[in-house]
């Protein structure tokens, strides 16, 4: 795939026309935390199908998951991405991506945790029973999502240092712990909580993974209130406490099979997660460098200084050209991520971590750069340049670090 076809440009004209109509506008109180996203995300899905096209996608999934529990196909087919042919798929999900990125990057990062992190987690752990319990509304949007790991003490050594536990007793299970920085921590309908199972004599850093889906309002669950950030004001990031809190194994992700499996495999599942979080920060990347751009560009032939616009000058020509260079190799990313989803594959856990490292150094290296080119304009909250600036740095930070992306990378090289 070399550009964008015909008809992924006009879908990218829709979108850039409804970005225009429903999110500008309201760009102020998204900014200032007034305005959670869910309804223009919600009448997003509606506008473009998004909706009718996830419900699609459930039900084939849901399909092959009674086959495999039935016997009648290998677990491996029904657990084996869909490959149209096209990429068409994969280019309706990130082109929005992208357009969203332009403006309101914290957008996409309340949308992906909702539908992707939580909503994957829920399909790709959860039993039949549990996919069509939970799974079709966080697709849809119709409930919002939180995808629950990071803890205060524990950032990038997310497993290791994992203090929150289930205790086990009889059929049910108690869970405690407190996690930080979640995204849709503070509005979210459908959480899933990540913590460490409690078994006594074996060290705390080799215990099994368990993934539980809480909801809203259950006893002794609470959401704390959006928290202040540097950036991303419109995905709004809160904190989860959880003091005994009693669920059924009904709400366990894969139920007793989940307390069956070897300790390892409940990382693994959650390392699969972070692979399909790191693959969607290029296309996040590409809408803030492509806005970054052509902002820039457009200031330098206006901005005049010694009688002559600040274009003619070959130092800002240099920082429009690193923006460029920068903009068709993440464009390329993506292209390559969708060619791989129209042969039902996906990038390895070393290539998604280089990428991400790419991607996330790209876009704040830009960002950073057309404030520059701005000046003293570009640090004020009047002109874009400056919103974007503080959304990238986070690209850098969530879904893995640029250090634990290098650390990623150099093991997958090692191995």
């Amino acid at each position: 795939m070399i550009e964008w076809s015909e008809q992924h440009q006009m879908i990218r004209d829709v979108v850039q026309r409804f970005i225009r109509e429903e999110v500008v506008p309201h760009l102020e109180d998204l900014e200032h935390g007034d305005l959670p996203p869910y309804d223009i995300l919600r009448k997003m899905f509606a506008t473009f199908g998004m909706s009718e096209l996830a419900r699609q996608r459930f039900d084939r999934q849901v399909a092959k998951a009674e086959q495999a529990e039935a016997g009648e196909i290998p677990k491996e087919e029904a657990r084996k991405r869909e490959g149209d042919g096209t990429g068409d798929g994969a280019a309706m999900q990130l082109i929005p991506i992208i357009e969203l990125c332009r403006y309101c990057p914290g957008m996409v990062t309340a949308l992906g945790v909702s539908t992707g992190l939580t909503g994957a987690a829920v399909m790709g752990k959860g039993t039949v029973a549990q996919k069509k319990r939970w799974g079709l509304d966080l697709l849809t949007l119709d409930k919002i999502g939180a995808w629950a790991i990071t803890e205060p003490g524990s950032g990038s050594d997310a497993f290791g240092g994992m203090k929150s536990s289930a205790r086990r007793e009889g059929d049910e299970f108690v869970l405690n712990g407190s996690k930080t920085f979640i995204t849709n921590g503070p509005y979210a309908d459908t959480i899933v909580f990540i913590c460490k199972l409690d078994e006594p004599g074996v060290d705390s850093r080799d215990r099994k993974i368990l993934h539980f889906v809480l909801e809203k309002g259950m006893p002794g669950l609470t959401q704390s209130k959006p928290m202040k950030k540097m950036g991303l004001h419109s995905s709004p990031t809160g904190e989860l406490f959880l003091q005994d809190v009693r669920v059924g194994m009904d709400r366990l992700l894969g139920e007793e099979k989940a307390l069956e499996s070897k300790a390892g495999e409940g990382r693994q599942a959650s390392k699969a997660t972070f692979q399909m979080e790191r693959s969607g920060v290029a296309a996040m990347a590409l809408g803030i460098v492509e806005r970054c751009l052509e902002l820039s560009v457009k200031y330098a032939k206006e901005r005049v200084q010694w009688d002559q616009p600040i274009g003619e000058y070959q130092l800002i020509q240099e920082k429009l050209a690193r923006m460029e260079v920068a903009r068709m190799n993440l464009q390329n990313l993506v292209f390559r991520t969708v060619e791989l989803s129209a042969q039902g594959k996906s990038m390895s856990f070393g290539e998604a971590s280089a990428m991400k490292l790419y991607a996330a150094r790209a876009a704040v290296e830009v960002a950073m750069e057309a404030v520059q080119v701005y000046g003293g304009n570009g640090y004020m909250a009047e002109y874009h340049v400056e919103q974007l600036a503080r959304d990238a740095k986070v690209l850098q930070i969530y879904a893995g670090t640029d250090e634990i992306q290098i650390r990623a990378i150099a093991r997958d090289l090692l191995a």
